[in-house]
């Protein structure tokens, strides 16, 4: 089964930068929206910052001017450029793709990858 795979996550001081990416873990034929979400311990899950096939971004009020979400159509990939990052950042950071086409006969939607920890220290 195709998954969602992330990496980039990790430990970095405030005030620094980290760049997360996401990609199938298998061959895949297109992919529609894909987005990044985080999940702070005890809070909800929120939307940090989307993109279309067609490049139009969205992104959450507390990261716009610091976070940069693009992607690689031809690769099938995203990724999470994270700027002068804040203690208040921290969280577990989710890959998630709206509709994945997988084959001709098979689509798949809300699509998830396991999550990569992202640590900003003060």
């Amino acid at each position: 089964q195709v998954q969602l795979v992330e990496s980039g996550g990790g430990l970095v001081q405030a005030g620094g930068s980290l760049k997360l990416s996401c990609a199938p873990s298998g061959s895949i034929l297109d992919i529609n929206t894909m987005a990044w979400y985080r999940q702070a311990p005890g809070k909800a899950r929120e939307l940090v910052a989307s993109i279309t096939s067609g490049g139009t971004t969205n992104y959450a009020d507390s990261v716009k001017g610091r976070f940069t979400i693009s992607r690689d159509n031809a690769k099938k990939t995203a990724s999470l450029q994270m700027n002068s990052l804040k203690p208040e950042d921290t969280a577990v950071y989710y890959c998630n793709a709206d509709q994945i086409l997988i084959t001709a006969q098979q689509a798949a939607f809300d699509y998830w990858g396991q999550g990569t920890q992202v640590t900003v220290s003060s």
